[in-house]
C-alpha cells in the first residue's frame, strides 16, 4: 500500500503515545505526527479512556487531532461536531452496582463524557494508577447508586480477576469486557467497541 492510501490513522494512548516507563510522548512520536498531518493525513485517537481523561495527555503533545474515538468507541467526535455515544444500558449498571454492593472489596470506575469517577480507593487501585505516573488523570470518588440515573455512563472498569469478569458480564443483558491490563476490564455495551 503507498503511503498516498493511507487517509486516517489511529493512536492508542497509554503504552502507545505515552510510555509506560518514562510517562511521557516521545519527540519522535510527536514529529511523526506532525509528518502525518503534513500529508494530509487524518489522526485520531483511539482509546478507552474518557474524554474528560485524555487532557492530560493531550496537554504533553502539540498536536491537532482530528477526532477521539474515547471509552473503548463508546463515545466518539470530532471538531467538526460529528458525535456518536454508546452509553451502557441503566439496568445493566443497576446489575454491576449490585454485584460491586455484593463485593465491598472490588473498586470500579465509571467513566462519563466529562467525567469519570470510582466508588472507593484501595491499595490495587492505587497501585495500578501510579503506574500511569504523569499520564494519570485525577481520581474523583462518587456514588454510583445515584449518578447513573442522571448522568450517561459510557464505560465501568472494575478491577477484577478474569474470573469475576466473566461472573458479572454474565449477569448484564448486554455487556463485554475489554481487557488490556491483569488488574481490571473495561465494561462496555457488547455490541459497541473500537
Amino acid at each position: 500500500m503507498a503511503s498516498a492510501d493511507i487517509k486516517a490513522v489511529f493512536f492508542d494512548v497509554d503504552g502507545t503515545l505515552t510510555s509506560f516507563v518514562t510517562h511521557s510522548v516521545p519527540q519522535s512520536t510527536i514529529d511523526a505526527l506532525h509528518l502525518l498531518r503534513e500529508r494530509n493525513v487524518l489522526i485520531f485517537i483511539c482509546t478507552g479512556r474518557a474524554p474528560s481523561q485524555f487532557g492530560v495527555v493531550a496537554d504533553m503533545m502539540p498536536v491537532n487531532f482530528d477526532g477521539i474515538v474515547a471509552a473503548n468507541g463508546q463515545y466518539c467526535f470530532d471538531d467538526q461536531g460529528f458525535l456518536d455515544t454508546q452509553p451502557i444500558d441503566t439496568d445493566d449498571i443497576a446489575v454491576v452496582v449490585d454485584w460491586l454492593d455484593r463485593h465491598p472489596d472490588v473498586v470500579a470506575s465509571f467513566s462519563e463524557r466529562d467525567y469519570v469517577y470510582f466508588n472507593q480507593i484501595t491499595a490495587t487501585m492505587e497501585q495500578t494508577w501510579r503506574q500511569l505516573g504523569k499520564t494519570a488523570p485525577t481520581r474523583y470518588i462518587d456514588d454510583p447508586h445515584t449518578r447513573p440515573l442522571t448522568h450517561e455512563t459510557f464505560q465501568i472498569s472494575p478491577f477484577v480477576t478474569a474470573e469475576q469478569e466473566a461472573e458479572l458480564t454474565g449477569l448484564c443483558r448486554n455487556v463485554a469486557g475489554v481487557r488490556w491490563h491483569p488488574d481490571f476490564t473495561d465494561m462496555i455495551p457488547a455490541d459497541g467497541g473500537k
